[in-house]
This record gives structure tokens, sequence and C-alpha cells, in this order.
């Protein structure tokens, strides 16, 4: 659906020029070209990017006339998208890390000025999950942080997804803190997740020693299927939970 509305006017101005000013390939100078317009929805407000696109102009050069935009820009948003990482941040922050709805999240940013559409508001939550995928593929990084210990205990994270949406699901290892795996997943069953174990496992070199799942009846059942002989124990919050339930 398209905009109905125009978009905020900015709140603060800024200008952004390349660091760099000779091309990488030829050594050549990089000429300032022309100037590049950008809004950007943070939440401290809206800002206004003039941006100085310089360009090599020697023809024998590979990357001839190709665009280099400032280095500063991608600290402020992905390359398209007219919020920036800080609102992006937040809503997945308060989607993982707190486990609130998309209503709930809409809320919070208004209470910031934030206006975001429903719509918008769900299509960064996607950008969050790719961002997160993406920074998991480091697989040499995750073994050296896992072996350093010579163990792993997993925690499994992730809410039930709602029907036709999906939910991010993350395994951590509780001794050195470090995110293994986050999937996007359109159901939580058994099989899925124990399909996410089983890939977590491939990817180590360390033994796994132990899993603390929530109460959840597929998140045990998956363990025990893709994990058979690792104890997997209730976490302290369930553990708790059961005692304090009355038992006849």
């Amino acid at each position: 659906m398209a905009r109905t509305t125009p978009r905020p006017v900015p709140t603060e101005m800024q200008t952004l020029k390349p660091l760099r000013r000779h091309c990488p390939t030829c050594g050549g100078t990089l000429w300032a070209a022309y100037h590049n317009y950008r809004t950007i929805t943070t939440l401290t407000g809206v800002l206004g990017l003039t941006l100085q696109i310089r360009r090599c102009l020697h023809t024998a050069c590979p990357p001839w006339r190709q665009p280099y935009r400032p280095e500063a820009e991608g600290r402020l948003a992905l390359p398209k998208p007219e919020f920036g990482l800080d609102v992006l941040a937040f809503i997945g922050q308060r989607r993982y890390g707190h486990h609130r709805s998309v209503p709930d999240i809409s809320q919070a940013l208004v209470e910031r000025r934030v206006a975001v559409a429903p719509r918008t508001l769900t299509n960064l939550l996607e950008r969050y999950d790719e961002l997160v995928a993406l920074s998991l593929q480091e697989t040499l990084r995750l073994q050296r942080r896992t072996q350093a210990r010579g163990r792993v205990i997993l925690a499994l994270d992730g809410l039930q997804p709602d029907v036709g949406h999906e939910v991010l699901w993350v395994l951590r290892d509780c001794l050195s803190g470090e995110v293994l795996l986050a999937r996007s997943v359109l159901s939580a069953t058994q099989d899925d997740l124990a399909t996410l174990l089983r890939e977590v496992q491939q990817a180590l070199q360390g033994p796994i020693v132990g899993v603390i799942p929530d109460g959840q009846p597929s998140i045990r059942a998956a363990v025990a299927q893709a994990l058979p002989d690792v104890p997997h124990p209730l976490c302290q919050f369930h553990s708790r939970r059961e005692a304090a339930k009355p038992h006849l």
C-alpha cells in the first residue's frame, strides 16, 4: 500500500562526506560527483542527510563511475529503509527481549514520538531477524569462543508463533554468552526445534553437556529427540513455577 501521508519534516540536518579520497583499485582521485538527500527517522528525531557522492573517473579502472557513499551513512541506517538502526534495535529488543506484541511495540514507539505503520513495523522485524542471522554466519569465531571453555550449555528462547507469522528462535551458550543460532520459523513443533539443535551441534566442535529449556513440551521433546544423551532440566524460573503449583 502506498504512503498516504507526507514524510515528517526533518528536525536536524547533517552533511556526510566520504572519508576515502582515493580509489581503492587504481589509487586515483575520487572526485565529488553529486549529492544525494535522505531522511531517516530515529528515536531522537527526524534526521535530514545531505550525502556527498564521489566517483573514480579513470576510464580504465574497473569501478569506473561507481558511486562511493559516505562511510558514516552505514552507522545510521540500512541502505534503503527510512528508519534508523536505533529504531530497528529498539523494535528487536522489545520483541525478543521483552516478548512484546506488535501493538505493544507500536504503542511504545508512539510514546517516543516515532510514527510507524503496523505493516512497516512488521517489515522492520523481518530486517532485524535477517541482521541477527547474518551476524551468526561467522562459524569460526563462534567455535573459538566456545572451545575456550571446552563445553557448551545451550539455552533456548523463543515465542510460540502466531498463525502466519514467523518468530525468531535463539540458541545461546550460557557459559560464553554467545548466540550460536538465530532462525525465524513459522512453527515451533518438535521436529522444527530438533532441526535447529542438530544444526548447532554440527557447527560446534565442543561437546554439548546440557540444555536449559523452558516448560514448553515441544522444546523438551525436541531436546530429547536431537540430543538424547544430554540432560535438559527446566530453567530456574520454570522450576520455581512448577514447584509453586499445588500438588494433590
